[in-house]
């Protein structure tokens, strides 16, 4: 029983550390890599965009080329001035796990090879991690702004609305 009590206080002890710090996740780019994030962004700014279920995934497409336009390629009328990196992390979870194969192939033929290289796989204990980020409706594509710390410094979660990609872009000014 005491064992079983220093293990929830230790769990809880990380998943609240987590959440005050940043988060850490690991998965695998197009190319074979394996990164983590924030690491592999730093000492800048980075958008984190986590699509958790396949409900997510065309929520988060809506997102890309304006995000994508706007922070990375820096084309268009709404340019911003902060440098940042963009990741797409498609997580595969329970029955979604089959998926993360076929996923990649496809992304491998399909799209741009830039933006290819911008999209981390992540498949292990997805569940916790998702947990640990405070993700709540698995259904919407959530968006983390992390500093150039590593500290999570805002989150915007749904649909695509400019008002919040705008208050993302306000959070790396900051």
């Amino acid at each position: 029983m005491r064992s079983l009590v220093v293990s929830l206080f230790a769990t809880l002890s990380f998943l609240a550390a987590a959440q005050d710090r940043g988060f850490h996740m690991t998965g695998e780019t197009t190319d074979g890599r394996t990164i983590s994030l924030p690491q592999a962004s730093a000492g800048k700014h980075c958008i984190i965009a986590v699509a958790a279920s396949r409900k997510a995934e065309p929520l988060l497409q809506e997102w890309y080329e304006p995000a994508y336009m706007r922070f990375v390629a820096k084309q268009g009328l709404m340019v911003s001035d902060v440098e940042c990196d963009l990741w797409l992390v498609p997580v595969f979870t329970g029955l979604n796990k089959t998926a993360y194969g076929p996923s990649m192939e496809r992304l491998k033929k399909e799209a741009d090879p830039d933006i290819a290289l911008r999209v981390v796989f992540v498949k292990d204990d997805s569940a916790a991690m998702l947990d640990a980020l405070g993700i709540k409706d698995r259904d919407q594509p959530y968006f983390f702004v992390i500093g150039p710390d590593g500290a999570r410094k805002h989150t915007e979660h749904g649909a695509y609305d400019v008002d919040k990609l705008d208050a993302l872009e306000e959070a790396l000014e900051k």
